[in-house]
């Protein structure tokens, strides 16, 4: 089938990721991902949650999308004095993503906390704001140790995330919102450097799916994974 904007089956948006976007925080980028636009920062605590053991730090995450990301406008999550369902999940999954990336032992008694703000959303929103938020979070940690706060670089793989579904029987990669909303199966997946699965969320929105499907859509996951990482490190150089 043809896609939407012209790309092949297993071909990936056009994905730019501008480091530095945002001059206090200690770590930030924004990630376009087709018309996809998500603004990452890090920033940086010298405190930990009770939940944490002594002597080892925590990552975290917070996502939100602003009011005309989409088509029409939302109300913001202040607005109803809770955080919405969705935001919760993906924030979760940003942050378990985001946490696989780190040896907590070596990142100390701190919190680094990464903000995820959709300015433009379009499909791929939660995998970029994984993508993006381990660029902002590589920078605070670059930064940190710069700074000579930290000894040893406490990162130890980098992570990233891509979605990929099945559209009218046919397999395809980094969907856009168009095939997004109408995709029989729909899978989001994060991995590491090593190609180790840090979480896979696979829905039969259409119809079920079988184990050799999934399997097609992790291995097609796989390989938009590691041309991202090709962005991830770019802007990472220097």
């Amino acid at each position: 089938m043809a896609r939407i904007d012209g790309r092949a089956w297993d071909q990936l948006r056009p994905i730019e990721i501008t480091p530095g976007f945002n001059k206090f925080a200690e770590g930030s980028c924004l990630i376009r991902c087709g018309n996809t636009m998500v603004l990452c920062t890090a920033s940086v605590e010298e405190k930990t949650p009770p939940h944490v053991p002594e002597g080892e730090g925590w990552v975290t995450a917070e996502y939100s999308m602003l009011p005309r990301a989409n088509r029409e406008r939302s109300k913001r999550d202040i607005s109803k004095l809770k955080l919405s369902p969705r935001s919760a999940e993906i924030q979760r999954l940003v942050g378990r993503a985001l946490r696989a990336a780190v040896d907590m032992k070596k990142l100390g008694e701190r919190t680094i906390n990464i903000d995820c703000d959709v300015l433009q959303g379009d499909g791929g929103t939660r995998t970029a704001s994984v993508t993006g938020g381990y660029v902002a979070l590589a920078l605070a940690v670059k930064k940190l140790m710069a700074q000579g706060v930290l000894a040893e670089n406490p990162i130890i793989t980098p992570v990233a995330a891509i979605s990929a579904g099945i559209v009218h029987d046919q397999l395809l990669l980094d969907l856009c919102y168009e095939e997004d909303s109408s995709a029989q199966v729909d899978l989001n997946c994060v991995m590491t450097g090593e190609g180790g699965i840090v979480e896979l969320q696979g829905t039969g929105e259409g119809r079920a799916f079988t184990v050799q499907e999934q399997r097609d859509l992790v291995d097609l996951c796989a390989k938009g994974i590691r041309e991202v990482m090709t962005f991830q490190a770019k802007a990472l150089e220097g």
